[in-house]
Order: C-alpha cells, then structure tokens, then sequence
C-alpha cells in the first residue's frame, strides 16, 4: 500500500508528476491519503479513473469527503463523530471501518453473484416469451393475430418478473459468510 500525505501530494498532482506517481500508484493494492484537503482527494479519484481505467472505492467519515465519494465509483460512508454528511452522500453506509471488509467481501460477492444470475433469468425469460410469439405467427399465417390477452401477458411478467428476483435476492448465498471472510480471493474468481 501507499500512504500519502497532503503536502506531498499537492506536489504530486501537478502534470510533471502525474505520470510517476500513476505509475507507482498501478503497483499498490491500495492508496490511503491523510491530511488533503477535499479537493486533493476529489482530484485524485478522478486522476485515477480516468487515467487507470480503475475502478474506485473512497470511505470517508465527514463532509470534507463527500466529493470524494461521490467522484468514486463507489462511495462508502461511515457513520461517526464527524456526522452524517459522508454517510448521506455514499453508495453504502456502514458504523464502523471494520465493518468494510465484511461489506466488500460477503455483500459485494453476494450482490454480484445475484445481479449475474438474474441478467441471465431475466434475458431467458424474454427469450421464452419472444419465441413462443414467433412460432405462433408461423400457425396463424402472420396475420399479427394476438396470442393471449392483455391481461395475461401483464400476468405473465408480474410472475416470473417480481416473484422469483425477491425469492432470489433473499434466499440466494452461493458460499457462506464465514468461507468468503476467510477466504477472500473467492471475490476476485467470480469476476
């Protein structure tokens, strides 16, 4: 990791040692800046994602990180002394730090996994759907005569469009929470 302080990087965000510092930046898991001010850390969000292509992760606790976490690809706010600005800004909210980790690596793994799997439920869905309507037009000479009613098709997508993606989204945990806390490369295989 690489820690950077505010002076130093005021310094660093400056078009001659930009390309050094991206460079160096490239090489490090993570990149924690303390004592900047909340344009420095905006600036260096956005240097990273646009210069990278890197997908970003800012935690802040106080207002002088809200543009920050909301320059970042996702922000995450902790709820603190500092108050509640972070925290009204953010994609998530969390109470603690420590509680990250646990965010990252069950939640983020589980929403993943869930978001994949139903793109897929939804587009084989449609495609039942559009092909029992092409194979009816053959029967019916294309005459664009209706298959069903109305009121049918509306059930048709209440049914297999809100039920299964709530039982889903509920009951689905393709690993436990405890083997994807100890285990964290299993994020990074499911992308």
């Amino acid at each position: 990791g690489l820690v950077i302080d505010g002076r130093t990087l005021e310094h660093v965000l400056h078009d001659s040692l930009q390309s050094i510092f991206l460079e160096l930046t490239e090489k490090c898991r993570a990149v924690v800046c303390c004592q900047a001010t909340p344009l420095q850390k905006s600036v260096l969000v956005k240097l990273v994602r646009s210069k990278l292509k890197a997908m970003t992760l800012a935690v802040g606790d106080g207002a002088n990180d809200v543009s920050m976490i909301q320059v970042a690809d996702t922000g995450v706010g902790i709820s603190g002394q500092e108050g509640m600005q972070a925290v009204m800004a953010s994609d998530f909210a969390i109470s603690q730090f420590r509680h990250l980790r646990k965010l990252l690596l069950v939640h983020g793994h589980w929403c993943y996994a869930r978001l994949t799997n139903m793109v897929l439920y939804y587009f084989y869905k449609n495609v039942t759907y559009v092909n029992l309507l092409f194979w009816y037009q053959f029967f019916c000479g294309f005459s664009g005569t209706s298959m069903t009613d109305y009121w049918i098709l509306i059930l048709f997508n209440l049914l297999f469009t809100s039920v299964p993606p709530i039982i889903y989204g509920v009951l689905d945990k393709d690993v436990s929470a405890e083997i994807l806390m100890e285990l964290p490369q299993l994020y990074t295989m499911s992308q």
